[in-house]
């Protein structure tokens, strides 16, 4: 099949040699550009969507789906409420909870914690702390036995394993003739969990519901209710379903709500970047301009001859255009294919770089996790691409049409 004579002419002048040496290698910087432009903004998106994966999936591995409770934060009659919540639509399971903070102290050392009353038997369907456990049994929390599940971090932290006791401090003081002083209790270490989250793992710990209510003094009231649905991704339809049928005075969170500060900055911090790293993109697309306007520059005799032939200011507008659009769409590929790559292979490229260096490059305490997760979206591939190729083609648009006003009279008048 015969090509066009703009798209033959076009793909010789991308791969000849030229007398301007210059040319050359600005075309070449022009596709590395591109192609490593592209490649950026694959693998930072990568990396960030991770992130967001990665840490949804942390989080929801210990909270609800929903919690059900009221603006007081004490539900009285837990029973019948679960019972009302299960015959909703999407509401798979539900488990009572009591939540308050404490202090946790051991020979002199002193941490804060979140303090979370559960029953075994119905926290297992809401969350997936019991499939986390390093040491002991989420199960071996027991209505008297006074036994607490910690952090791993946490019991690091304090220097305790199985079978060691630990006081806790209620915010909740006795009244004494010396005065208000904190309620105290001692609890034995029955299990040890790890959910690879720093904030989880240092600050989190469990004991019975029954023994949290005596510690709080809640009688048989509880904070709330938590539900699992069967699609985590329709807790806010479910939130808003949920409030037209409790009382006006329930209040329904899903998980969104909980951590709605740290979805908003990874979701704004990703926009940010998104157009940060496209307008890289762009410097490296418009490279092209300066590459073809060069090119058009140095073939000003070949322009005229070309006129003088016959050939159309539209034909040879479409030379110019065809090869940088070439090159745009060479960068783009090329960029495409090692973001996609290094994407792919991001964690034992990172690994690498940290043993050679001898340091972490995330550290747990700051970023949750510490390591550098990556999730290839082919919609965001696509769209990067539809991006970088759209910029190339309109920097060819202006050099081009100055190459379609060349006068072959003027051209060749000092040839």
């Amino acid at each position: 099949m015969q090509w066009p004579f703009e798209v033959f002419i076009g793909l010789r002048y991308l791969r000849a040699k030229r007398r301007n040496g210059f040319i050359s290698f600005i075309s070449l910087v022009s596709v590395l550009g591109i192609a490593l432009g592209v490649a950026a903004l694959i693998i930072v998106l990568s990396v960030m969507n991770g992130f967001q994966k990665e840490i949804r999936g942390r989080i929801l591995g210990a909270a609800a789906h929903i919690e059900v409770s009221d603006y007081q934060g004490r539900v009285t009659g837990w029973q019948p409420l679960s019972q009302f919540l299960l015959k909703q639509p999407r509401v798979l399971d539900a488990a009572p909870y009591v939540s308050a903070q404490g202090l946790l102290s051991v020979s002199g050392t002193v941490r804060g914690a979140m303090v979370r009353g559960v029953d075994p038997a119905y926290e297992n369907r809401v969350d997936e702390i019991s499939r986390h456990m390093v040491f002991g049994q989420l199960s071996a929390l027991r209505p008297g036995g006074f036994g607490i599940v910690l952090g791993d971090e946490l019991a690091r932290q304090l220097g305790v394993a199985l079978g060691d006791k630990v006081t806790l401090i209620t915010p909740e003081g006795n009244i004494t003739p010396a005065g208000m002083l904190p309620r105290l209790k001692q609890f034995t270490v029955v299990g040890v969990f790890k959910m690879n989250m720093y904030e989880l793992d240092s600050s989190f710990a469990m004991v019975d519901l029954r023994d949290a209510q005596v510690l709080f003094r809640l009688g048989d009231d509880v904070s709330g209710v938590r539900l699992k649905l069967d699609d985590v991704m329709a807790a806010p339809e479910v939130k808003a379903q949920l409030q037209t049928v409790l009382r006006p005075d329930a209040t329904v969170t899903d998980w969104t709500d909980m951590n709605a500060n740290y979805f908003r900055a990874v979701q704004i911090e990703k926009r940010m970047m998104t157009i940060i790293l496209t307008l890289i993109v762009a410097v490296a697309a418009f490279n092209l301009v300066s590459m073809l306007v060069m090119v058009v520059t140095d073939k000003q005799a070949d322009i005229a001859i070309l006129r003088t032939l016959g050939a159309a200011p539209a034909s040879v507008m479409s030379i110019f255009v065809i090869q940088g659009a070439v090159a745009g769409v060479l960068g783009t590929c090329s960029g495409v294919l090692g973001g996609v790559l290094v994407a792919w292979n991001l964690d034992p490229i990172v690994s690498v770089i940290e043993h050679i260096t001898g340091s972490k490059i995330l550290s747990p305490e700051v970023y949750m996790i510490d390591y550098l997760p990556s999730d290839v979206q082919w919609n965001d591939v696509s769209m990067i691409t539809m991006v970088a190729l759209g910029l190339a083609l309109l920097a060819t648009i202006y050099p081009s049409w100055r190459a379609a006003r060349t006068q072959p009279a003027e051209a060749l008048r000092y040839e």
